[in-house]
């Protein structure tokens, strides 16, 4: 057993948001509250565990950021190694910052996410190292405790799921932990899973890979998701839908959350909200409980708040220049 404290995240009723576009019960699961800011962390303690349990000197992943830090921060608790892989000029400051603090080896690839999990998956086939990617079946196993703690938190499954889709893993997770509840008789009903990719990088939408995916949500800008058939699974079992919006969406969405919630988020979980804004001008969300699911904070990708507009008045240091400048007076 080791831990960090992840897990058992807030469950946050929405005070403005969910009111105003009519859906009174709109909740938001708060993953960004975990010990390196993001989900990440929930899959990452089980598969880092079972790196130790077989002996494993170190550890290997591809990523867009969070899961690099997520990564690099177990290792270090563990005293293993970590072998970091990442697209150069793809990756968020704060994310990358994560995992040079905990003393991982970054590797900046020239390419796309999708050709660092390529090498990745090469490396870890010649090299003793755990690949801890969600193609690792036990971050799965671990992602899905959120499912299990939505229904605990409500007391029962929610309507509707809204959640960020890139590599596809945790939409897939999600369903098995909402499957597995239900089963075992914890909950009535099963929501519907609302995946949300970005327009820019959704491949699942389109159909067929992206090559060159594009988008400011760096956390989603996946062309060829390692879980998209897992990923279609929970969404055709859950009655669901994947859809996708566009990165202007998903600033205006970023900027509610902010401004409107007091919920300061990456980008790709402002995704999750855009997603939901658009449902809500089609359908009726008087009586559905839904959950948008926060997978990061905003202090991962600080950049993107450069576009939004700053209040930064420059004055004197007297209180009367202050006043001024405030209106007061």
């Amino acid at each position: 057993m080791i831990t960090l404290g992840e897990g058992e995240t807030p469950l946050v009723l929405s005070r403005r948001i969910g009111p105003r576009i009519g859906c009174p019960q709109l909740y938001f699961k708060m993953e960004m509250c975990n010990p390196t800011g993001s989900f990440k962390d929930r899959g990452m303690v089980v598969a880092v565990a079972k790196a130790v349990e077989e002996g494993r000197e170190a550890i290997l992943c591809a990523s867009t950021g969070n899961t690099a830090a997520s990564a690099a921060a177990y290792a270090a608790h563990c005293a293993l190694k970590a072998y970091v892989i990442v697209p150069r000029n793809f990756i968020a400051r704060g994310k990358l910052a994560q995992a040079i603090a905990h003393g991982a080896t970054i590797v900046a690839v020239d390419g796309n996410f999708d050709d660092a999990l390529r090498l990745a998956r090469e490396l870890a086939s010649c090299h003793p190292w755990a690949l801890v990617n969600s193609v690792n079946p036990y971050r799965l196993e671990g992602q899905k405790t959120a499912a299990f703690e939505i229904v605990d938190q409500l007391g029962e499954a929610p309507d509707m799921v809204f959640i960020p889709v890139g590599n596809a893993g945790n939409i897939s997770a999600y369903w098995q932990g909402f499957v597995e509840y239900h089963r075992a008789g914890y909950a009535r009903q099963l929501p519907r899973m609302m995946g949300v990719q970005a327009e820019g990088a959704a491949p699942i939408v389109r159909g067929e890979p992206v090559a060159n995916p594009q988008t400011i949500a760096t956390a989603i800008r996946v062309g060829n998701p390692a879980s998209w058939q897992l990923a279609l699974k929970a969404k055709e079992e859950s009655k669901g839908a994947i859809n996708a919006v566009s990165d202007q969406q998903i600033l205006e969405a970023y900027a509610l959350l902010a401004r409107e919630e007091g919920i300061f988020a990456e980008p790709a979980s402002a995704a999750a909200l855009a997603g939901l804004l658009e449902l809500a001008q089609k359908e009726d969300l008087s009586r559905q409980v839904v959950v948008c699911i926060i997978t990061g904070s905003g202090l991962k990708d600080p950049d993107i708040v450069q576009s939004l507009p700053a209040r930064i008045v420059e004055v004197e240091a007297r209180i009367g220049a202050i006043e001024e400048a405030l209106g007061l007076r």
